[in-house]
């Protein structure tokens, strides 16, 4: 049988992956969605519904790509969040720009200024932008030491992470980890 790939922007966690494929079965659509941003429908694309799919998709705060640019930015944002939130940074064993360039069969640099010409912000500074908020997230559970935390998320040493990590939110994270009131930002909204 005939599929048809949709991709999805600010899908940012597993739960993001529960209400789409929930919300695509209550249209009628057998649905497989296996990583961040994609989910394949096993009917044919004549016979999808992609105006009322997008309007589903929209109540949710998700949103439908069409565009290839677009489905491009947001499938480098999903593979960084994938790194980042499936501890797959420690056993990374390429530097990211290979990584990119080999999960897309394009150029980094392609890739780097489309990225940067669309939302304004480097693939670097918005890969950096994520790690700080999984080490806030990982410092509110406090389940972590700062060193296996700074291993965990690729640092090499717990000084370069807490020098990001100041540089970032303008306090250590010892600091931040004793303050009641702890600010973090939605994935989605992380760099704009």
């Amino acid at each position: 049988m005939a599929t048809t790939i949709l991709r999805i922007k600010n899908m940012v966690c597993p739960r993001c992956i529960k209400v789409v494929r929930e919300e695509l079965e209550k249209l009628g659509y057998q649905t497989t969605v296996e990583q961040l941003g994609i989910a394949k429908l096993d009917h044919p694309v004549e016979q999808v519904d992609i105006n009322k799919i997008s309007r589903v998709l929209e109540e949710n705060g998700f949103e439908l790509l069409v565009e290839k640019s677009a489905k491009i930015i947001e499938t480098i944002k999903s593979l960084l969040i994938e790194l980042i939130y499936q501890d797959q940074l420690e056993s990374l064993s390429m530097n990211l720009s290979d990584y990119l360039a080999r999960k897309l069969n394009h150029d980094y640099s392609r890739l780097s200024s489309l990225f940067s010409a669309v939302e304004s912000i480097t693939i670097e500074k918005y890969f950096i932008l994520q790690k700080i908020e999984r080490v806030k997230e990982l410092l509110i559970y406090d389940e972590l030491t700062l060193s296996e935390t700074a291993y965990r998320l690729g640092y090499s040493s717990v000084q370069h992470l807490s020098n990001q990590f100041k540089k970032i939110t303008g306090m250590s994270p010892s600091h931040f980890k004793s303050l009641r009131a702890r600010t973090r930002t939605t994935l989605d909204k992380v760099g704009q």
